[in-house]
């Protein structure tokens, strides 16, 4: 494992901390203050410190201590004082074949109030953070995905995020038609296939993070066209720049195993 901060600045106390893998990402720590925006993948939000405030596209504001943020569902954090912990979920990988669940009720159809979340946020506030424990109180036994085309298909895209992929190409090297490619493809990952890539390229250009690459090799190596076309997908994604997290010194570390 490695890790480092994001910026050259040393930071004993940094506000917010990361962890990603190949199968799911893990931060911890103060607010950043997120845009609107929509995560490529399933989401839960827990309020470590107190609850928060979501506005979902097109619904009223929604108070709660944890949430789960659908894929590709735009919302933004009115309001949200305190530390937050997310947890994002790639699930096709092999750990994460389990769902997302547990939300004991819904409020306009969006999950609310985990069962697990006294203990997650007991978990943030102890001197060092467990992410396996986390993990695992963050998701509960859900539905296999059945089709192991699907799961093939999501190896090539992390083993080689920079290429180009033509959905095309993908479904045939994978066995499946085109249309029903696609389909198939977000029904059993809960995103899209365009989605799904950017998110591996954003592993790939944490990687170049930490290796001591610029923004523009890191964009580049990672399969953006430009590095404002990078800036512009994390945006979208996170609801903050590159440059803001490097700039209040959050610290990323990286894991490359796929459990």
């Amino acid at each position: 494992m490695a890790s480092a901060a994001l910026s050259e600045t040393c930071h004993p106390a940094p506000p917010l901390v990361v962890w990603l893998r190949l199968g799911h990402a893990v931060s911890v720590g103060a607010s950043l203050e997120l845009d609107t925006h929509s995560s490529a993948l399933a989401c839960l939000g827990v309020g470590v410190d107190e609850p928060f405030i979501v506005r979902p596209d097109g619904y009223p504001d929604i108070t709660a201590r944890s949430f789960l943020f659908r894929a590709r569902e735009r919302h933004k954090l009115v309001r949200s004082a305190g530390r937050l912990l997310f947890c994002y979920f790639d699930p096709t990988s092999a750990r994460m074949t389990r769902s997302l669940g547990g939300m004991r009720r819904t409020v306009f159809g969006f999950g609310i109030d985990h069962h697990r979340e006294a203990e997650l946020i007991e978990l943030c506030n102890r001197p060092s953070m467990d992410v396996d424990r986390v993990l695992e109180l963050a998701s509960v036994p859900g539905v296999r995905i059945h089709d192991q085309r699907i799961v093939l298909a999501a190896n090539i895209i992390r083993a080689d995020p920079a290429r180009r992929f033509r959905a095309a190409e993908l479904a045939a090297e994978v066995g499946l038609s085109q249309a029903y490619f696609l389909r198939l493809f977000a029904e059993q990952t809960g995103t899209s296939l365009r989605r799904y890539v950017q998110w591996a390229r954003m592993l790939r250009a944490a990687h170049g993070y930490l290796s001591g690459h610029d923004a523009t090799r890191c964009a580049v190596d990672a399969g953006f066209s430009t590095p404002s076309h990078y800036t512009d997908v994390f945006h979208r994604m996170f609801g903050f720049t590159p440059t803001h997290l490097a700039r209040v010194g959050a610290r990323l570390h990286i894991d490359d195993h796929n459990d």
